[in-house]
């Protein structure tokens, strides 16, 4: 029992104490080394929308507690992992392939109805140019379903108001970034 000091397989992170030699003060006691800090956040993708964390698919940053009590356990949530990264940039190349092919459709369309010309519209005519009744989008609608056999929602046909024989421009938005300009041609018979 010569030594005076004792080693122990932990003591690597902590010193324990030692004795005083003659020549020693008391502020030499106990050396402390700093321990890292434990890891508080964790990087989750949300399985669903939240209002006030984000929409589904988002990748976050959440504070390890707050996933473990309440996202963890009601499912909103789970850990980001590697092949979870992968399978997400798959998906969205995905979804952007769809956006595009969408699109592309829409031009064509587009195109469409730019190179059939004017379409015609019969309506009953009263005095002068007036005409009785009006042009509605789902008049316009049913004109393209049977010349084109297209459907078309009437949602996305503005037509504007039409109450004279002549020639007007009605738009449909066919997606949110191609609108198609189609003329009619209303006479009276």
């Amino acid at each position: 029992m010569a030594s005076s000091t004792s080693t122990l397989p932990w003591s690597s992170s902590c010193s324990l104490p030692r004795r005083l030699g003659p020549n020693q003060s008391s502020s030499t006691l106990f050396s402390i080394v700093a321990q890292k800090k434990a890891k508080k956040t964790r990087k989750i993708i949300l399985k669903e929308d939240m209002t006030e964390l984000g929409k589904k698919g988002q990748l976050l940053e959440v504070k390890a507690g707050f996933y473990r009590n309440y996202l963890l356990p009601l499912g909103k949530a789970q850990l980001v992992t590697p092949l979870l990264l992968k399978e997400m940039q798959m998906e969205e190349e995905r979804i952007e392939a769809e956006k595009r092919r969408v699109k592309e459709e829409a031009q064509q369309l587009a195109l469409v109805f730019q190179t059939v010309g004017a379409f015609k519209v019969k309506r009953k005519g009263g005095k002068g140019k007036q005409i009785f009744g009006t042009v509605t989008a789902q008049d316009l609608v049913d004109i393209i379903k049977a010349q084109l056999n297209r459907d078309v929602d009437k949602r996305i046909v503005s037509v504007p108001e039409i109450r004279e024989t002549g020639e007007y421009i009605a738009e449909l938005k066919l997606h949110p970034e191609v609108t198609a300009q189609v003329r009619l041609n209303v006479f009276a018979n």
